[in-house]
């Protein structure tokens, strides 16, 4: 899938949005980096080499038990992905977890389990009819993937076990200290943060993660 340049870009300095032909965009992107804008080594080096095919990224979701029956039955036919990529460094080793994972996973659409960094090496290169989905278990690892360069635009937050430490902050989510400061970090870089288990049920307060 090719960039749409006339796509609306996010200048996070001065809060507006415009309108960037592609030349003016690479520009823009490099302009920001040097400036001290956020743009991750990834972007940087895909915008150097001229390859300015973008992922079709149809969901990023947090999940701590990564493929299981909402991520397969619900969230895959809801917003079409065919692919669902499990970025996680431990199960990337675990050929067991992957083999439970592939079990659960729909007959439609195929898995990849990565580490972080092969995911941040390796998505740019996703091809056209590849709708993926992409699965972390921690928001510390979605923040590692947006400062590499993974273009993602939007993270649903589906399940965050209780643990020690932990606090019940929705249905679904219980968080740390560490977790509510990664997810301002994701929204200091532009990143939009939606609460919700499943598809059919109401998006919970985002405020909720910071009280």
């Amino acid at each position: 899938m090719q960039i749409n340049y006339k796509e609306f870009w996010y200048n996070k300095s001065c809060k507006q949005m415009f309108l960037l032909t592609k030349d003016v965009f690479e520009k823009c992107l490099l302009k920001w980096h040097y400036d001290g804008a956020f743009i991750g080594r990834r972007m940087l080096e895909i915008i150097r080499k001229g390859d300015t095919s973008m992922p079709d990224i149809r969901l990023t979701r947090i999940d701590n038990r990564l493929i299981h029956g909402q991520v397969a039955t619900q969230w895959c036919g809801v917003v079409g992905a065919n692919l669902l990529l499990v970025a996680n460094d431990a199960v990337a080793g675990d050929e067991f977890r992957q083999g439970l994972m592939n079990m659960a996973a729909p007959s439609y659409a195929q898995t990849r389990f990565f580490t972080l960094e092969k995911t941040i090496n390796i998505i740019h290169k996703a091809s056209a009819n590849q709708h993926i989905a992409i699965i972390c278990e921690t928001p510390q690892d979605v923040l590692k993937l947006v400062e590499g360069g993974v273009p993602i635009k939007k993270v649903n937050i589906g399940n965050m076990h209780m643990a020690d430490g932990k606090r019940q902050v929705a249905t679904s989510v219980a968080v740390n200290d560490d977790d509510v400061a990664t997810f301002k970090k994701l929204q200091e870089l532009g990143v939009e943060l939606e609460i919700k288990r499943v598809p059919d049920t109401p998006a919970e307060s985002i405020d909720k993660l910071f009280k």
